[in-house]
């Protein structure tokens, strides 16, 4: 049985270029990157090598690249960082109701030590208010942590908008940018952002890395203690393996990103097509102008999301009900919610169906096909 994974939004399988550097690295570049002698100049000049990539993909300075253990540590190591730095200036975080957890539970954990959160509604379509953000706005704001892109329903927030708000704001701003990364093409000066997190297991590079920018002279209280890696601002020896991984990946989707873009558009152009012709009843969740292309999350009338994400495995399509982050969670997408309510028929019905390497035009037509049966076998 063929099998077609959809679900690149929770991970994504890592490209060939991207094992052969990574092999060649563990044979060769065994050293320690904070050893004096050849063998750990070696492994330092590698980890340099990757940092340029890194920070030339968002146009930073090398120095501005801290390397993480992914996203989760880069959003945490932002958010505690600067409000514990800051926090002499004022305990308000502004963020979104549909954040991921590593940012959300990052700043229910700081309201535990006295900060006042903010967390902003989103409509419909998932994307907050540009007034509603002004509005929400305090001289005793340190920080606003705002996602670049939802991973479950793909809708993309108004960053340089708000950038360009807190320009001459005491707040450090933050962005997850986790699920964009390799899809949009990112730059933190005209974004105006001072941190931003990404992680490589997203773009077919290696699980287990990441990087968080940093802008210079953005304040920044350590959470890692030991060694002095990343200029004492993440102590731990680096994975250099890891990072000539995740470079080569940050390679390989800067040179092919306009050429993705345009695929993965087509690909949900395929897909809703058959489910058109196939007059299956449902509805694109999402905003349809600000949206990653790669994001499909769709709500058919009349399913349950369990059975259906069964017969869909059952068929060998590999798809999701939101964030990877969550799975076996009865409860429903907290993203949903913010967007439907908690009584929408929405939160109980929604797939999400990502697309990325490996994937063909025939493989899409194939799994609407397949979606479309099941929901004519299952719909009530």
């Amino acid at each position: 049985m063929e099998t077609i994974y959809l679900d690149h939004a929770a991970t994504s399988p890592m490209h060939p270029e991207v094992i052969e550097e990574m092999t060649k690295a563990f044979q060769k570049t065994f050293g320690n990157p904070s050893s004096i002698h050849s063998t750990g100049r070696q492994a330092r000049k590698v980890l340099d090598d990757a940092r340029m990539v890194f920070a030339k993909a968002i146009g930073a300075k090398d120095t501005e690249i801290i390397i993480t253990s992914g996203g989760t540590e880069a959003d945490n190591s932002a958010i505690f960082g600067v409000a514990k730095a800051l926090q002499s200036k004022g305990k308000h975080i502004i963020t979104t109701k549909i954040e991921h957890h590593a940012v959300l539970n990052a700043c229910e954990e700081l309201e535990k030590d006295g900060f006042e959160v903010t967390y902003l509604p989103v409509d419909e379509t998932g994307r907050i208010s540009i007034e509603e953000f002004k509005k929400e706005l305090r001289e005793d704001t340190i920080l606003a942590t705002i996602m670049y892109g939802n991973n479950e329903v793909g809708t993309v927030q108004p960053i340089a908008q708000i950038g360009e708000i807190l320009k001459d704001h005491q707040a450090v701003f933050h962005t997850d940018a986790v699920q964009a990364f390799g899809i949009e093409k990112l730059n933190v000066d005209e974004l105006l952002v001072d941190c931003l997190s990404v992680s490589s297991h997203k773009l077919n590079g290696p699980k287990g890395i990441g990087f968080l920018y940093l802008r210079t002279g953005t304040p920044l209280t350590q959470t890692f203690f030991g060694g002095s890696q990343e200029k004492k601002r993440r102590a731990g020896t680096e994975n250099v393996p890891a990072a000539v991984g995740f470079a080569k990946a940050v390679e390989i989707v800067q040179q092919q990103m306009d050429a993705k873009r345009q695929q993965y558009e087509n690909f949900r152009k395929i897909f809703l097509e058959v489910l058109d012709r196939e007059n299956i009843e449902y509805k694109v969740n999402g905003n349809e102008q600000y949206h990653l292309p790669h994001v499909l999350n769709i709500s058919f009338k009349g399913m349950d999301v369990e059975s259906f994400l069964v017969n869909l495995d059952m068929a060998g399509v590999y798809a999701s009900s939101g964030s990877a982050c969550t799975a076996g969670s009865i409860d429903p997408s907290h993203v949903l919610v913010a967007m439907f309510g908690n009584d929408s028929e929405v939160l109980r019905n929604s797939i999400r169906f990502s697309f990325g390497l490996g994937l063909t035009e025939e493989m899409i037509q194939s799994a609407a096909e397949h979606t479309a049966k099941i929901v004519k076998r299952l719909a009530n």
